[in-house]
């Protein structure tokens, strides 16, 4: 049997190339799953952008200078020499856009393991864990497609909320006029975190978004004021407020750090805007951070215990679901793609930041794989 993966260029993730070879009889120890399905969305295109900063890369490592990007979906195993993961079981989790993948389990539980290979032995435990769908809170075979779709990024819409409460605001929500700003409000990641700031007593949620998807946030409801980006002015300059970068676009970023000068602080979370990522040097007024969310789950599980961050979510997970999933005013339409072709269209289709934002795009390489 023979493995496609899609491969990017890493220094021009426009660039693009499917590639198939034979797969390798298994260690002992491996497990070969079939990757049924996968999200993409722009939170993928971030891993790409950052890919050697943030070590996105090093996941699935490809032939120099090509990258495979990660992507969270579902995987059922069809191969296995580990006597902990049985054949036909089905695992949530962080895989290559391939059409199936080996992986070496340990630390094996009910709710699934970790794998274990070497190359991955230093990357984040966030992303190296496998998670069981027989016994995993979070499942539902209904919702499949929207948890492959949101819940990563809910989870980090999450923890930027969690985040921003930690640290009180720093400083904005002690003005009446304090708020936060975050730009892409049409982005999945954004309006996560727009639902959950919303439900803090004080504070203001201002989004950023295109004309062109301004109604679409206003049916959203989870925004206080919305404005396009060309309608920074009718927001006071003396603002005491927080900056909340979905977008990563430079020239956005300076605009808002010049403008406002009671700014206390900038997150960058990812980038949207891809052709203008970077700028983010020798900005007025605070440095604009990059958010790295495995570190507030690492804290909070310092905090809280695994158990008690893990239930804090579930309850804010079903929340959300059931608001993104209400039948008369659905947030989320599932489109599928399946197929090499389409694969490569609906990766063209995110990158370049077009189409509804209502969609949220599941893709499959996998043969065989039920439309």
């Amino acid at each position: 049997m023979n493995t496609v993966d899609f491969l990017v260029r890493k220094n021009r993730i426009g660039d693009t190339e499917m590639r198939e070879t034979p797969d390798a009889p298994l260690q002992s120890g491996q497990i070969r799953l079939r990757v049924d399905k996968f999200a993409l969305t722009s939170n993928n295109i971030t891993y790409a952008a950052f890919g050697e900063a943030m070590n996105y890369w090093s996941f699935y490592p490809a032939d120099s200078g090509w990258g495979r990007i990660p992507v969270w979906g579902f995987g059922t195993v069809f191969e296995s020499r580990c006597p902990d993961v049985l054949v036909g079981e089905s695992f949530y989790g962080y895989y290559p856009m391939s059409s199936c993948v080996v992986l070496q389990p340990v630390r094996s539980s009910p709710g699934g393991f970790f794998d274990g290979a070497e190359h991955r032995a230093a990357l984040h435990a966030v992303y190296n864990s496998y998670t069981r769908c027989s016994t995993d809170p979070f499942y539902t075979p209904q919702t499949e497609d929207v948890q492959a779709l949101l819940r990563p990024l809910f989870i980090t819409s999450w923890l930027i909320d969690d985040f921003m409460a930690d640290n009180h605001f720093f400083g904005a929500s002690e003005s009446t006029a304090g708020l936060m700003l975050l730009s892409s409000a049409s982005s999945k990641t954004a309006y996560g975190t727009a639902f959950q700031l919303a439900k803090r007593a004080g504070i203001d949620v201002v989004g950023l978004t295109s004309a062109a998807n301004l109604e679409f946030c206003r049916s959203l409801g989870c925004y206080h004021r919305l404005f396009t980006y060309d309608r920074l002015d009718q927001i006071a300059a003396d603002t005491s407020c927080v900056y909340i970068d979905f977008a990563g676009n430079a020239k956005l970023r300076r605009a808002i750090h010049t403008r406002f000068a009671n700014l206390k602080y900038s997150s960058s979370i990812g980038g949207t805007h891809v052709e203008q990522l970077g700028g983010a040097r020798d900005l007025p007024g605070p440095r604009a951070t990059l958010f790295f969310a495995p570190a507030q789950i690492k804290k909070r599980n310092t905090e809280w215990g695994a158990d008690n961050l893990g239930q804090r979510l579930l309850l804010s997970w079903q929340s959300f679901v059931g608001k993104v999933c209400d039948p008369k005013e659905p947030w989320l339409v599932v489109m599928e793609h399946n197929g090499p072709d389409a694969v490569r269209r609906a990766y063209a289709e995110v990158l370049g930041g077009r189409g509804d934002p209502r969609v949220g795009h599941m893709l499959s390489l996998a043969p065989n794989t039920p439309a």
